[in-house]
């Protein structure tokens, strides 16, 4: 049989035919089994779990419900990992997700939840082996890399998924129609905001706004530090890196923005029709070359879409909170987070509408978006053939570009020169043209052995 016929050939195809050709052996047909409750065994993903100890520990114990756990790899096998490890003792286990590609060809897919620095080299290296992809958010900590993996996803054809779980809900959806209705007329600004991160070395959040440590501390016998650095530039090991505090980092996460904009921006792009910005620009607390800083402000411009205005949107982190603009009557909390959109007719606070005359006469639409039926089911029906995934990386690549380039207008090196202008960005050609120095933040030297 020719070689590429052969890789065409499904796993599930490949069992069934089997099964017919061996006397005596019968598998039950999957519409049989799925009746009963079951799924068939030829209907399984086999699946792996790279970065395992956060996030990725909560995904696969959901995916386990249906699909095969073959195989958990992550470079510190602390107590977190150990008990992933008990949980799925069937799985053979990792620190290098290399070696684990190599190993076990039967992998379908896997799940990425490592730190933000390691997103892209990991994804990229399964994909590259036709393996289908779920990836934390944010799908990648440089513009660059999110471009990359999105075209790369296309190439090899892979089923993909970032892990913004919250656009799989209803709640968007209902909010989408209400805006669509015109209940608010038209949009033209938007505020988002979080609370994150807070002062400190907080064991809630990670810390920003502080200096490297001088000293160098004992290096966890659990710990493979050469392989969580990985592309990243080396440094001596220090417990404000890992575990978790290495979000507020430059060299390895992506800070306030990255941590919370996949999230919360995801619906306002939705229901606003959003893409690329033509232009950012960004205020914040005191800056330097290792951390983001305590608190910022990040404005992005957007043309008219369609139907759709010109609209501003505004992030605000480290607590700041947008004005209490006309409108917002005095004693409506605004909260540690949220979404504030104002159009010409009022305004939605969450899933408020404003002021509460308009909402009293208010008559929302019937519900007419289908809903999800569950944000990582997505996935797995999307790795089976079944239709894309809602924040495959053709939809999560563009708006984690977007999120990424507030961090650009962040970085201190020009922190002078946005003071007292926008960057304007070229998203076809992935520059900023009125700011060519700018786009030595689209990507960074990779750490020699790593690559793209």
């Amino acid at each position: 049989m020719n070689p590429k016929t052969l890789k065409s050939i499904s796993r599930r195809d490949f069992l069934g035919r089997t099964a017919c050709a061996i006397a005596g052996f019968t598998i039950i047909p999957s519409h049989a089994v799925s009746g009963l409750g079951h799924i068939a065994p030829s209907d399984k993903l086999n699946i792996a779990g790279i970065g395992i100890g956060g996030m990725g520990r909560g995904i696969l114990e959901n995916m386990a419900r249906t699909q095969n756990i073959v195989a958990l790899c992550d470079v510190d096998w602390n107590t977190s990992v150990e008990g992933v490890f008990n949980t799925h003792p069937n799985a053979l286990r990792y620190k290098d997700y290399r070696i684990m590609l190599d190993k076990q060809k039967e992998i379908d897919a896997v799940v990425v939840a490592t730190p933000d620095h390691t997103h892209a080299v990991t994804s990229m290296e399964a994909i590259k082996r036709g393996k289908h992809v779920y990836t934390e958010k944010p799908l990648t900590r440089t513009i660059h890399e999110a471009r990359m993996l999105t075209l790369a996803a296309r190439e090899y054809k892979v089923a993909t998924q970032m892990g913004n779980q919250g656009q799989a809900g209803d709640g968007p959806r209902r909010l989408r129609e209400m805006i669509w209705d015109g209940v608010i007329g038209q949009i033209n600004e938007v505020h988002v905001w979080t609370d994150r991160p807070n002062r400190g070395l907080s064991d809630t959040y990670w810390p920003q706004g502080v200096d490297r440590p001088e000293e160098t501390d004992p290096l966890p016998e659990s710990l493979d530090w050469d392989l969580f650095i990985g592309p990243a530039p080396m440094r001596p090991f220090n417990s404000a890196y890992h575990p978790f505090r290495w979000r507020g980092w430059l060299d390895f996460g992506t800070g306030g923005l990255g941590d919370i904009g996949c999230h919360s921006f995801d619906p306002v792009f939705r229901a606003l029709k959003l893409k690329y910005p033509k232009s950012v620009q960004a205020v914040s607390t005191l800056v330097n070359d290792e951390t983001y800083p305590l608190g910022s402000m990040v404005t992005y411009d957007f043309p008219a879409r369609e139907d759709m205005v010109p609209v501003r949107l505004t992030w605000y982190d480290g607590g700041m909170r947008p004005p209490r603009l006309p409108g917002i009557e005095n004693g409506v909390q605004l909260g540690a987070g949220g979404v504030l959109y104002v159009g010409t007719e009022g305004m939605i606070l969450g899933n408020r509408i404003l002021p509460d005359s308009l909402r009293d006469s208010y008559q929302r639409p019937e519900p007419h978006i289908e809903s999800s039926p569950g944000h990582h089911e997505e996935w797995i029906q999307a790795c089976k053939g079944g239709e894309p995934a809602g924040s495959n990386f053709d939809w999560a690549g563009p708006l984690t570009e977007t999120v990424l380039l507030g961090n650009i207008a962040l970085r201190p090196e020009l922190r002078e020169k946005l003071s007292y202008r926008t960057l304007d960005f070229d998203p076809e050609n992935l520059s900023f043209p009125d700011m060519p120095e700018a786009e030595q933040f689209l990507h960074y030297q990779y750490r020699e052995g790593w690559k793209l």
